[in-house]
């Protein structure tokens, strides 16, 4: 069975840079992790604060497991103060 999280990360415009900046390793990492099937976090055109989240991993183990490497990231370092909006759904 699969999990789905969809979202959105919405910053301040005063850390719009730090997010800019830490994003494109953040995907890259993400998007190795054994069990990612799809990894999508984009930013918005119409609010440039707001980067919309998809992300696709084969089971729940997998999930957990990007869960478990993003928190000792440099990217939950820089961003864990932002508010996100998730929903996560098993398939």
């Amino acid at each position: 069975m699969g999990v789905n999280l969809t979202g959105a990360l919405i910053c301040q415009s005063s850390d719009l840079e730090t997010v800019l900046s830490a994003l494109p390793d953040h995907i890259r990492l993400t998007r190795a992790e054994r069990g990612c099937l799809s990894f999508e976090l984009t930013q918005s055109e119409t609010n440039p604060c707001r980067f919309d989240v998809r992300e696709r991993f084969v089971d729940r183990i997998a999930f957990d497991a990007h869960q478990h490497r993003t928190r000792a990231s440099a990217w939950w370092h820089l961003t864990a103060h932002i508010p996100r909006q998730f929903q996560l759904r098993d398939t």
